[in-house]
This record gives structure tokens, C-alpha cells and sequence, in this order.
């Protein structure tokens, strides 16, 4: 099972946003003759599907029992069942043997990705009572072959989980493949927001929209710093004030804050909601270098209050115009590990620590603390200066997940874990986190460099690899996995 140290929630009066469950189709397959010949063995089948879709019902699952397939004509007609309910996944319960004649239709024509379940009623037989129905209620490993044949021939994926019905070592992994689907689902109904432009010369974050189309789906709204000026110019001093009494909710301010700039980063931060309301966005991705005193330069020193609370809500608002980092911080946080902003800053070779980190924005939700307003009178890189966030992510796991783009286009899913751990830390404004990842920190520093992660990534709670490598498998992306 993945780990989570703690419930990933919003600082209130913050609230995380929620996302439609996973539609699961599931269907059971068995060899129609069986039926007549052996009394009990259809119901047996039906007991056992009935468990494994109340099971997927608690993991989260939306669940649509297509009941059994017993031969060619049913596999046809579910198919086309299955097709119309416009399911994330397919789930096969391959719950003793039939012909892959019965499921081609339902291979071919479903329309969604197709997990195999071979569970058998109990841990083992009892081998001194059983006759042949009894047996062939256990007997879905004999199909199981056939049915990864059929799949492999159609080309497409074989997966499977073996096990009983009480085996928590396969419910995590079919948990895990539930979990994934409703994220592909939300991934492809996703929209990305992009606001202005990339910061000048880091070629490394620079995104083709067109490749994450292809591995996504979804929208990128491409925006300007004009859409967040309109609603800008309109936020009523009413408004400023209700932010700010949320600002004083959610961070600890350090002293000598420069209140008139948090002011208006308050009202910046009203704007953003709007923009992020209008647009209908579960991501932004913004940055104005800015050289001038206009407007939009001093828009652009704005955000990191309203991008934290933002962030903090489940809707990644980052900086540097890093769409893959928004995008990876949106699957960690469905995964149930929220997401911050993430670089490296340092090694402590002392310690045995990486130092991983960013400026502008957090997620509340997974800090050790209230984030930290400090004021700057420089934002490093960047024109401007102005109210910043410290922030450290709580003690214990945590997963490094980046998505990195390849010199063919195609998306990379890199990922991990480590453990969050005290120590000492430096208080510029900026979040930072010592990661323990149990090895020497230049040698996981090298590899995760040589691994095609952009410099940006989301950071989480939790041991989430596992299911990053599994919804790397549904949407057929390649997965690498750093542990030195």
C-alpha cells in the first residue's frame, strides 16, 4: 500500500478540491458449459465478483457490474455495454477457465485499459472434499495465460493480479490500478493553465503542449498577464480584506513583514482565483520577467501568496512556467500526497541530506508548520521583491516525482522516495526540505540529473512510486525509478 504519514489537508479555511471517482467495468468471465455440468459453480462465480466489486466500491471506485460472460455472443454484447459507459477501466475477474473467444470483443472494443484479476475464493483448497465444480471455482489460473495471450496478440498490455479474496498483497495492486484510472481520467479531462511566458533560457522546462496532449489529453489554456490585469483591476477593497483575514489563517508572519505589499499580493491573489474560476483550470503554470514599473512587471512579483493558497487547495499554481512540474504536482496530490514546488538547493554531505526546495509558492497542506511570510527585498532571478513563503514539508516519507520530456517528445515519468528529516535550514524566503534518500547525496543527485528530470519537480508525502509507476502503465509512458 502506498505510505502516508499523515491526512493530506488544506489548512482551513482552506478546502482541498475533490475529483469524480474512478468508473469501473467489471466483468467475469467462465467456460458456459461449466455451468450446466456442475451445480453451484455460477453462483460461486457471482459470490465472488459481488466481493470484489464491493471492494473496489470502498478502495473508490464508481463500479458497474457487467455481470458474466459465458461465451462470444455475451463478450459482444458487453463490449458494447462497456463501450457506452465510457469506463476508465476494465476489470476482467478471470475466475476460472474460458476461451479468450469469450473476451476478444471486450479486449478490442471496450474503449478503456484492462486489468486482469485472478482471485480465487479462500488461501487454498480443501483438498479432501473438493470434486471437480468445487475445483474449477478455483481454477482462473488456468485461463489466465490465454487471456494475457489474446491481449498481447491485440497488442496490448497484459496485466494481471493473482491472489484470494482476502489477500491485501494483491488489493493493494488492484487498489493502485483503481487509483490510477480516475487519474488518467482526470488527467484527460485536465485543463493547464500558462500564463505568460518561459523564463528566458531555461530550455530544460520548455514543454511541446503537443506532446502533452498525446500523453494526457486534456487542455492548455495559453493565457496573458492582461486576463489576470482585467480581473486585477476589478477586486474591491472588501475582497482585499476577506483574503488577508485568510492569509492570517493559513501563515505565521515574520516580523518585519512589509504589510502593504502583502496587501497586495492579497488582492493579486483574489485575481487568481477568479482567473483559475474563469478558465476552469486545475493547473497554472505563470512568469513575467519584467523590467519597468508598468503593471505587469509588477503583477508578475505578486503571486506567492495567492499561488500558496492555490496550491495548498490542490490546484498547482507554480512558477518559471513549468507545466510538466504543475502537471506532476496535480497527479501526486490525486494520489493522496499533495505537491510543492520543487529544485535542488544543496547537499549537506554531513548529514547524509539533499536539500530540495524552491521560492514563491508551498503546499500547506503537507508542511511541518504555517508557512512562513517573509519579505524580500530581492526575488533571486527574477525583477521585483516583496512577500515570500518558508516552508518545510513534515517529517517522513516523501516521493520526488518529475516528468521529463525527451529529445523525441515523448513524456518520462521519473520518480524517489526518501524520508523528510530535521535539521538546520537556512530562512531566505524559500521552501526547503532535507531529504534523506539512503544513500550518498551526490550519488543520488547524479542519477536523479542523469534521469531526464527537468530542474523543477513536485515534491510529496508519502511513498508513492508504485503508483506513479502505475499510472506511467496506463496512460503507456515510460517509468524510471532513482534509488541509488
Amino acid at each position: 500500500m502506498s505510505s502516508h504519514p499523515f491526512p493530506v489537508v488544506a489548512p482551513a479555511p482552506l478546502t482541498r478540491v475533490s475529483y469524480a471517482p474512478s468508473r469501473i467495468a467489471l466483468v467475469s468471465g467462465g467456460l458456459g458449459v461449466y455451468w450446466g455440468q456442475f451445480a453451484g459453480l455460477l453462483e460461486t462465480v457471482q459470490r465472488s465478483a459481488a466481493q470484489i466489486a464491493d471492494r473496489m466500491t470502498r478502495i473508490g471506485a464508481d463500479v458497474t457490474d457487467h455481470g458474466v460472460v459465458s461465451d462470444p455472443v455475451d463478450g459482444a454484447r458487453v463490449a458494447d455495454d462497456i463501450r457506452r459507459s465510457d469506463a476508465d477501466l476494465i476489470v476482467l475477474f478471470v475466475s476460472t477457465y474460458m476461451t479468450s473467444a469469450q473476451v476478444l470483443p471486450i479486449f478490442k472494443y471496450g474503449g478503456a485499459p484492462i486489468l486482469l484479476v485472478c482471485l480465487q475464493p479462500s488461501r487454498s483448497m480443501d483438498h479432501e472434499t473438493f470434486g471437480t465444480g468445487d475445483w474449477l471455482g478455483y481454477a482462473g489460473s488456468a485461463g489466465l495465460p490465454e487471456m494475457c495471450v489474446a491481449l498481447e496478440r491485440l497488442g496490448k498490455p497484459a496485466r494481471s493480479v493473482s491472489g484470494h479474496l482476502d489477500d491485501e498483497r494483491a488489493w493493494a495492486k488492484i487498489g493502485r490500478y483503481v487509483r490510477a484510472a480516475g487519474v488518467v481520467a482526470n488527467l484527460r479531462r485536465g485543463r493547464y493553465g500558462l500564463l505568460g511566458h518561459l523564463y528566458p533560457g531555461m530550455f530544460d522546462i520548455a514543454s511541446n503542449i503537443t506532446s502533452a496532449y498525446s500523453s494526457f489529453g486534456g487542455h492548455v489554456e495559453i493565457l496573458e498577464l492582461d486576463d489576470l490585469r482585467r480581473l486585477y483591476d476589478t477586486v474591491a477593497d472588501a475582497e482585499i480584506t476577506q483574503k488577508l483575514d485568510v492569509v492570517e489563517q493559513v501563515f505565521s508572519i515574520a516580523a518585519g513583514s512589509d504589510r502593504d505589499n502583502m496587501r497586495f499580493q492579497a488582492r493579486v491573489a483574489v485575481a487568481l482565483d477568479r482567473l483559475v474560476e474563469e478558465y476552469d483550470l486545475d493547473t497554472l503554470a505563470y512568469f513575467h520577467m519584467g523590467n519597468s514599473d508598468d503593471v505587469y512587471s509588477r503583477l508578475a512579483t505578486g503571486f506567492p501568496i495567492g499561488a500558496t493558497l492555490l496550491s495548498s487547495r490542490g490546484i498547482p499554481t507554480v512558477t518559471e512556467f513549468e507545466l510538466r512540474a504543475g502537471i506532476a504536482m496535480f497527479i501526486s496530490g490525486q494520489l493522496g500526497g499533495g505537491g510543492t514546488f520543487t529544485e535542488g538547493q544543496a547537499l549537506d554531505f554531513d548529514r547524509g541530506h539533499v536539500e530540495l526546495g524552491h521560492n514563491d509558492a508551498a503546499d500547506a497542506s503537507i508542511t511541518s508548520d504555517r508557512p512562513v511570510i517573509r519579505s524580500l527585498e530581492v526575488f533571486h532571478g527574477k525583477s521585483g521583491g516583496g512577500a515570500s513563503v518558508e516552508a518545510t514539508v513534515r517529517p517522513g516519507p516523501v516521493t520526488q516525482f518529475s516528468i521529463g520530456e525527451l529529445h523525441d517528445g515523448r513524456l518520462r515519468f521519473i520518480a524517489s522516495e526518501g524520508t523528510a528529516v530535521a535539521g538546520p535550514g537556512i530562512k531566505i524566503g524559500n521552501t526547503t526540505t532535507r531529504i534523506d534518500f539512503g544513500c550518498d547525496p551526490g550519488d543520488w543527485t547524479d542519477a536523479w540529473a542523469q534521469s531526464g528530470s527537468t530542474h523543477h519537480w513536485s515534491m510529496a508525502a508519502g511513498h508513492l512510486a508504485d503508483d506513479i509507476k502505475t499510472v506511467a502503465d496506463l496512460l503507456g509512458l515510460e517509468y524510471v525509478r532513482i534509488q541509488p
